[in-house]
């Protein structure tokens, strides 16, 4: 069965920041479509238990003073999130699908461990987890695309929603379920156009340069997930090489869809 087949859970996450290493999950998402079984949603708020920074705020609209007063405890969420997910996994067979969504999936690995709860792998026990990242997916089909304007990047889910066809909403933008449900449908876009004949195609999407999109055409969900992270690797080569430019030191993580976990070193710390 090809990839664009089956069940797929999308998945996002706002946080308190960037830092995938240190920062906290404020709320989050989880809808569950397709494969011949009843549509799901759950969608969570959680107080963080640490400032929520202005910058934050402004991204997701969301408050300390909000999460404090209705979000349920962090540890309860992340475990949750966590749960869901794997269910989907183990019972469904689901694929999980995302924009940048390694970030998300590295996050809550994170915040499984500062909480001391199992992690999403530890939970899979050995089952195979797929991944459809919509980031990986658009650079690779389309890799020579500019930025939309200063404020705009080339690779933002509001860029790729207008390029797929998607509606947005600058209101509800931000908000993970709004954010996640874009995702999917702009992997779902992505997935007919790799499978619709070239002349059959909108003209915005011919107009591309030498796009790539049939390299995902007649795929495996297993097939997709494992030239994703060879095609991770190769963006993020590439990112690093355009960072050198400016900083001779710059190191681009190639790993994905899931930064690898390096235990704290004890190394001078107190008998």
């Amino acid at each position: 069965m090809t990839w664009h087949f089956g069940r797929w859970s999308a998945f996002d996450l706002e946080t308190t920041g960037v830092d995938v290493e240190n920062d906290r999950i404020v709320t989050g998402a989880v809808i569950a479509r397709g494969g011949g079984i009843e549509d799901e949603a759950g969608e969570w708020l959680a107080d963080p238990g640490v400032e929520i920074p202005a910058e934050a705020t402004e991204v997701h609209k969301i408050t300390t003073e909000h999460a404090r007063a209705k979000g349920d405890p962090a540890r309860d969420v992340v475990r949750e999130i966590t749960a869901e997910l794997a269910g989907q996994v183990l019972l469904a067979g689901s694929a999980i699908v995302g924009h940048n969504v390694s970030y998300d999936l590295t996050l809550l690995d994170r915040e499984c461990r500062r909480y001391e709860l199992p992690t999403l792998h530890d939970r899979l026990d050995g089952t195979p987890l797929h991944v459809i990242d919509t980031r990986v997916l658009d650079q690779h089909a389309d890799q020579f695309r500019k930025r939309p304007s200063e404020q705009q990047g080339a690779r933002q889910l509001v860029t790729l929603a207008q390029v797929y066809g998607v509606p947005w909403d600058d209101e509800a933008a931000h908000g993970c379920s709004f954010d996640a449900l874009a995702a999917a449908q702009i992997a779902r876009r992505i997935a007919e156009i790799a499978h619709t004949r070239w002349r059959d195609l909108p003209e915005r999407i011919q107009a591309i340069r030498r796009p790539r999109f049939y390299a995902f055409r007649g795929l495996s969900l297993a097939e997709l997930h494992a030239a994703q992270i060879d095609w991770a690797a190769e963006q993020a080569a590439g990112l690093e090489k355009h960072f050198r430019k400016t900083d001779p030191n710059a190191v681009v993580d190639r790993t994905w869809p899931l930064r690898p976990w390096v235990e704290p070193s004890t190394e001078g710390a107190p008998a």
